[in-house]
């Protein structure tokens, strides 16, 4: 008996852990760039008073769908089209980011909305000649960047934006303002996406879906906690005829 109320217990703390995940998802549904969580259950074994047991688990892994690309016109919004990610320098060191809304900074680096700067093949993306241009003979500098990330100022190549992959995104770790961090061993170049220059990436949360999920999982949750009470009493009235005796 005590065993099953464990088990309906730990059933109730891995819907729980389930429904954390899809608030999250729902919470950053207007968020450029962001990836939801997909969730699936894992068996894992461990010790228990001596005793393997084996129990599920909610995982989360990435979920790498293509959001829609939204059309902006600025020449400092780049989305990626494909599995890769831009790479910022910040506090933190270099991260990950699908979030391409850049900008330039006073100091004339291309930096993201956290002042991340981004890197290019020479490092984090400088571009002092483009701030001087701007205002020369009342004209602004132009700035296009290719596909393959390759920017050229007033038609001439200056420099490349990187994009890498990452081997297995399962090994990806969320990291706060919508970076991802990986082990360095997991990052290979990346020569299949292209980035859009005056666009931006929509984060890939289905609502509907994750509002489906969240009901079923309000379902389930509910379900466990009847059978926690049904087990309750039935413990309880064990109890009290045994203390008739």
């Amino acid at each position: 008996m005590i065993e099953r109320l464990e088990a309906q217990m730990r059933a109730m703390q891995m819907l729980s852990k389930t429904q954390d995940i899809t608030a999250d998802n729902l919470a950053n549904i207007n968020t450029p760039g962001f990836k939801g969580n997909k969730v699936f259950y894992q068996m894992v074994k461990e010790q228990v008073d001596g005793k393997e047991v084996t129990r599920t688990v909610p995982m989360q892994q990435v979920d790498m769908t293509q959001g829609v690309l939204e059309a902006t016109d600025n020449k400092f919004d780049f989305a990626i089209k494909g599995e890769g990610f831009f790479m910022v320098e910040g506090q933190n060191g270099r991260q990950l980011t699908r979030d391409g809304r850049f900008s330039i900074d006073t100091d004339g680096y291309l930096v993201d909305g956290n002042g991340g700067r981004v890197i290019g093949n020479s490092g984090p993306i400088n571009m002092p000649d483009y701030i001087k241009a701007s205002g020369r003979n009342n004209k602004s500098a132009e700035i296009e960047v290719a596909t393959d990330g390759t920017i050229r100022i007033d038609e001439e190549v200056f420099d490349k934006i990187m994009t890498v992959e990452v081997k297995d995104t399962s090994r990806l770790e969320r990291q706060g303002s919508n970076y991802f961090a990986v082990r360095e061993e997991q990052l290979v170049e990346d020569h299949s996406s292209s980035i859009m220059q005056g666009y931006y990436e929509k984060g890939n949360v289905n609502p509907l879906n994750e509002m489906v999920d969240m009901m079923k999982t309000v379902k389930m949750f509910e379900s466990q906690q009847r059978a926690i009470r049904t087990t309750d009493e039935m413990l309880s009235q064990a109890t009290s005829k045994l203390g008739q005796f």
